[in-house]
């Protein structure tokens, strides 16, 4: 195709915007709106995940070592510890240190501890993490085998409980997230259609008077394109202020536990998922459109 047919296309296809302008309010307003559902809750999904992994994170193995291991026993048994499958991290807390940490806990009553310097009761540990939080069960059975160890803590009944609640937490959310885009994609088309519906007299006339199937079918791809484009955009900004607002004002006051992800560069991403669904859809709904009064 010529890059001059092209261009005539592409100026019919934006008149086309203009000349049908209620029609095509309608249109972009209907992708606007359902593109507006589907980003908040996508935004909302992604963060979910991130709060989901961001919680497994912080599962720890503790590994009490006896109190016979010292020196180079100690090198050795956190080498054969990081050398387990899955493994990602091992992390030495020497008794003293123990005590320190415990004293920090305490606060203002950390003079409870007086007199425990020289007779420190505390075991030396190492602070297991896993590469995913549902292997810690296998690791911690693996640790306890070890003859150097004295116990294993990790709070299998609780990490087996989040792990449980993270999994319908991810489902749940994905589930719901692809509902919606079907049914955005649905809603979104059947609105183009009903636009071009209208305007069905205008393409069987330009069909009687010798007009190529391309010719006529252009424009209105175009048209559709712009309305996906026009109808994603006005939902990112929306999306990117919203958001932008929630982290800088929000994040920091109530939600320190739980922290938002930037909104740089998630609403960027978001924007994108919306702007290729919009011209998808807008492609899809006036190609299937309009391929129908070509029959004439």
């Amino acid at each position: 195709m010529k890059i001059r047919t092209i261009g005539r296309h592409v100026r019919e296809g934006l008149k086309s915007l203009g000349r049908n302008g209620w029609m095509s309010f309608a249109s972009i307003s209907a992708m606007t709106v359902t593109l507006l559902i589907l980003g908040v809750f996508l935004v909302l999904a992604i963060n979910v995940n991130h709060i989901s992994n961001s919680i497994e994170s912080q599962v720890e193995v503790d590994v009490m070592v006896k109190n016979d291991v010292t020196g180079q026993a100690l090198s050795d048994l956190q080498t054969t510890i990081q050398g387990f499958p899955h493994v990602q991290s091992v992390s030495f807390i020497s008794k003293e240190q123990g005590l320190q940490i415990l004293r920090q806990r305490l606060g203002q009553n950390a003079d409870l501890l007086n007199g425990l310097d020289s007779q420190n009761p505390l075991p030396n540990k190492f602070i297991v993490k896993a590469d995913n939080a549902s292997y810690s069960d296998g690791i911690a059975a693996d640790i306890q085998k070890l003859p150097q160890v004295d116990k294993v803590i990790y709070g299998k009944e609780t990490v087996d409980k989040l792990l449980t609640f993270t999994k319908i937490v991810r489902n749940v959310g994905l589930a719901f997230v692809i509902g919606l885009m079907l049914t955005a994609m649905f809603l979104i088309s059947n609105t183009i259609k009903i636009t071009i519906f209208a305007r069905r007299r205008e393409i069987e006339i330009m069909k009687l008077v010798g007009a190529t199937n391309g010719f006529i079918r252009w424009p209105f791809f175009v048209e559709g394109v712009m309305i996906g484009v026009f109808g994603a955009l006005i939902p990112g900004a929306l999306i990117s202020i919203g958001y932008t607002y929630l982290v800088r004002h929000v994040n920091a006051d109530y939600l320190a536990i739980f922290n938002l992800l930037p909104a740089n560069p998630l609403v960027t991403q978001v924007l994108g998922v919306l702007i290729v669904i919009g011209i998808v859809v807008g492609m899809w709904g006036s190609i299937l459109s309009v391929r129908r009064f070509l029959k004439v």
